[in-house]
């Protein structure tokens, strides 16, 4: 274009000048003016850089960390902020030469360069890891996972999932370390995890009341030879090839001798656990959930829970219905899903027939420890 104006306006076709010498003339001054607007941008890029980074350092003089928050520039990192202009610097040379498929491939290899911490800085993290104020410590095959899963819907409550095992196997791990595991919460919110071999850890109590002499602990509790059938049950779906429960749960079946050295038994003797606990805590501090009510009014015993935990009674009878295949409630479906959240497939397994005469013998076994838990706790379960 401009070859063909300076042809027809500056030159007559009488001209001495020759059309090549006015042909390299504008093929000259195109590339000065393309070096010009190249230097240019090169200048705009960096200056903006510079005060963006100047405005920062003063915002942060000043002390105001809500102009901070405002500038997405000031949450990046040194890194980021290189990146990020070269993003900008790749994107205004490729619009001035044109060369699209250059853009595009030069701002997929900056997005491989440290994708990982411009997210993390674009990331907002609430709340702050903290121990536990409340522990579900108890017991085995009682009902506990119910517990957990029905408590952790109260927008209160924020609940690790796992069990962490940290006063029974991971103490030498440190305090740092547990706390590490906890979910992130807001000042006005619970954190929790549940690990039920704790109550049958002799060294479990005086752990947990040093780290705070102020936990809450929850224990589920259930009638001792129902559980004692579901955790036999639990083991042999696991290992097949292990003895019957009866001669696991009897040193002499003829006359009666229990083996209170099982494992499966010696939890339910709930009594002389109990007595360990309040060693550190006061009974006042310790919850008892009934495994079957749990079952059969799910919302009054979470209700109690609310009320032990010092919630506001959220979870009711609106947020649970009952299962009859699995033969246990169930929370009904949340917004954000399309189905129900019901407990895994190993809740509410059936549980493996066990002679009447074994159980009549457990029940009397059973009975003396029964009743000294019942005075101690001041709750007749109703388990003889």
């Amino acid at each position: 274009m401009a070859y063909r104006f300076l042809s027809s306006r500056i030159v007559p076709s009488s001209n001495r000048l020759s059309r090549r010498f006015i042909f390299i003339f504008t093929v000259t001054l195109s590339f000065m003016y393309l070096c010009y607007s190249i230097l240019f941008c090169s200048g705009t890029i960096m200056p903006n850089q510079r005060l963006e980074e100047h405005r920062c350092v003063h915002l942060k003089n000043i002390g105001s960390k809500k102009l901070l928050q405002k500038s997405h520039y000031c949450t990046l990192s040194t890194k980021a902020r290189v990146i990020s202009e070269e993003r900008r610097a790749v994107g205004l040379l490729s619009n001035l030469t044109g060369n699209q498929s250059k853009q595009n491939t030069q701002a997929r290899n900056l997005d491989t360069v440290d994708h990982k911490q411009i997210n993390n800085t674009n990331s907002p993290k609430y709340g702050n890891k903290k121990l536990p104020n409340a522990l579900i410590v108890g017991v085995k095959k009682g009902g506990t996972r119910a517990v957990l899963e029905f408590i952790r819907i109260h927008p209160d409550v924020r609940a690790l999932g796992t069990e962490p095992h940290f006063f029974d196997r991971n103490y030498d791990k440190g305090l740092d370390w547990y706390r590490g595991l906890m979910p992130r919460t807001l000042d006005s919110q619970i954190t929790m995890e549940k690990t039920p071999s704790y109550f049958v850890t002799r060294e479990a109590p005086r752990r947990i009341s040093n780290m705070s002499h102020e936990t809450k602990l929850i224990v589920v509790v259930r009638n001792p030879i129902t559980r004692a059938i579901s955790d036999y049950t639990q083991t042999l779906s696991k290992n097949p090839d292990i003895p019957s429960f009866e001669e696991l749960a009897f040193k002499n079946k003829s006359v009666g001798i229990v083996d209170t050295s099982w494992n499966a038994i010696r939890i339910g003797m709930y009594i002389l656990h109990l007595e360990n606990w309040l060693q550190f805590f006061r009974l006042s501090q310790i919850h008892f959930v009934s495994g079957e009510r749990l079952i059969t009014d799910p919302a009054g015993e979470l209700g109690r829970v609310q009320d032990f935990l010092g919630l506001k009674r959220i979870i009711t009878d609106k947020h649970f219905y009952f299962n009859r295949t699995k033969g246990f409630p169930c929370l009904k479906k949340p917004e954000s899903s399309s189905q129900p959240r019901c407990l895994g497939k190993s809740k509410g397994r059936t549980h493996v027939q066990i002679d009447q005469e074994v159980i009549e013998q457990l029940r009397e076994f059973y009975r003396p420890f029964n009743e000294k838990f019942y005075e101690m706790v001041g709750h007749d379960f109703r388990w003889d």
